[in-house]
C-alpha cells in the first residue's frame, strides 16, 4: 500500500507540475489543461484505490489461505 501511495503521489505531482507549466506558457488554454489534468488525476488516484481494495481483500478475505 505504501508503494502505491508513493507512486500515486509522484505521478500526481508530475501531472500538476506539467499542468502549471502549460498554463504558464499558454494562459488561454487553461480550461482545457485543467480539465485534462483533473481527468488524469482521477485515473492516477484510481491506482491507490485499487491497491487499497486489494490490500483489504487480502487482509480480510484471503483466497490464498487454503494454500498455507
Amino acid at each position: 500500500m505504501a508503494i502505491a501511495a508513493a507512486g500515486t503521489g509522484l505521478a500526481q505531482s508530475n501531472a500538476i507540475r506539467g499542468a502549471v507549466d502549460g498554463i504558464a506558457r499558454n494562459p488561454g488554454a487553461s480550461g482545457k489543461i485543467l480539465t485534462t489534468m483533473l481527468i488524469g488525476l482521477a485515473m492516477i488516484e484510481s491506482l491507490a484505490i485499487y491497491a487499497l481494495v486489494i490490500a483489504l481483500i487480502l487482509l480480510f478475505a484471503n483466497p490464498f489461505i487454503s494454500l498455507l
